[in-house]
């Protein structure tokens, strides 16, 4: 447990303008980090999403293979009963997997003492943000990626806590791969460790800051993620460069020793009349 400190957050307008910076609740952002809790409820988060569906059939519930096959004695082979035991080839499986549950319970306190510690954890490296308020009066992704933009976020996994649920931001964001649009209620310790950046809302975090009215900006170039070089390495395309020009070269050359190996044709001699 660390001892109670004052922390404060970056504050901006939802275009991406600088503000005053905003102290974070002392409730909540006292500087508590319990890495083991963090760990407990992340596990039993991730638990509690597989399905647990999984399922293999033992030698009594593969079909086939009540008859022997062959006589016990006398063929030289080993003796075998059926042809649905876990040796044989589409036999049954031994101390396969089972359906089951995964499910894990975490006490209240826990999961509580642990997203605190996780939001701790993000605000003591300064990867909160606050946000003024967040009006979409309808869904627009452009808009969302220019404040990502400006914010120099772009390419980072970004965590974005309303106020309440608010649709049309959710839309907005809904298409971006590295974007997490939550209310502030709803977030878990996972989802705040898996983010590399977060941006709260003003109000969700009891600092109701009024907007500012403010022009709108020029767009910015959203840079796009580059595309993975191919697999193949270079040593491999310079030796597929030298091949090939080698190649090219030899072709005058075969055509001229061709040209030297060819015989001239002898033209033939008029023949002799018999007398």
């Amino acid at each position: 447990m660390a001892d109670t400190m004052n922390l404060e957050a970056a504050a901006y307008t939802s275009q991406g303008t600088p503000r005053e910076k905003v102290a974070l609740p002392g409730a909540i952002f006292d500087g508590t980090i319990n890495l083991p809790v963090m760990h407990q409820a992340v596990k039993a988060y991730l638990a509690n999403q597989r399905q647990g569906t999984h399922s293999t059939k033992t030698r009594g519930e593969v079909v086939g293979g009540n008859q022997k096959p062959w006589k016990q004695k006398g063929t030289g082979r080993a003796r075998s009963g059926s042809t649905r035991s876990p040796v044989w080839v589409g036999g049954g499986t031994v101390f396969g997997p089972r359906p089951r549950k995964y499910t894990e319970i975490v006490p209240k306190q826990v999961r509580a003492l642990a997203r605190k510690s996780a939001l701790n954890a993000r605000a003591s490296e300064g990867a909160i943000l606050v946000i003024d308020a967040f009006q979409y009066d309808a869904p627009k992704t452009a808009k969302l990626s220019q404040l990502l933009a400006r914010l120099e976020l772009s390419g980072k996994k970004v965590l974005i806590l309303t106020d309440g649920a608010k649709t049309n931001v959710f839309l907005s964001g809904r298409n971006m791969p590295d974007v997490k649009i939550l209310p502030y209620s709803d977030v878990s310790t996972y989802h705040v460790l898996w983010s590399d950046v977060v941006l709260i809302e003003s109000g969700a975090v009891g600092e109701a800051l009024a907007p500012i009215a403010e022009k709108a900006l020029s767009p910015l170039k959203v840079k796009k993620a580059a595309k993975a070089a191919p697999e193949a390495p270079a040593k491999k395309k310079a030796a597929a460069k030298k091949t090939a020009s080698a190649k090219a070269d030899a072709k005058p050359a075969a055509k001229k020793t061709a040209a030297k190996k060819a015989p001239a044709k002898k033209t033939a001699a008029p023949k002799k009349k018999e007398k």
